[in-house]
């Protein structure tokens, strides 16, 4: 799963907006912010948010990478020449 920070991260590098990221991946900017709040206190939007967000973010062209000791974190995808 990935994390808040790593959403705001690659919203960052992609220069976007919680309003473009809600467009991008078809919800709501309440939703988008809601998510973007959640605490220990358990997950505050569905999975299903989450994997829009995710795919979203992906298909712009960034990459997702996993907790391994290093730290998770984002990068851009390498592009194909």
């Amino acid at each position: 799963m990935i994390s808040i920070e790593q959403i705001r991260a690659a919203r960052g590098l992609l220069g976007w907006s919680q309003t473009d990221l809600a467009e991008a991946a078809g919800r709501s900017l309440p939703t988008i912010k809601r998510l973007e709040r959640e605490s220990d206190d358990g997950p505050a939007v569905s999975e299903d948010v989450r994997d829009a967000v995710r795919g979203a973010l992906e298909k712009a062209g960034v990459e997702f990478i996993p907790e391994n000791g290093g730290g998770a974190g984002v990068r851009m995808k390498k592009r194909k020449r």
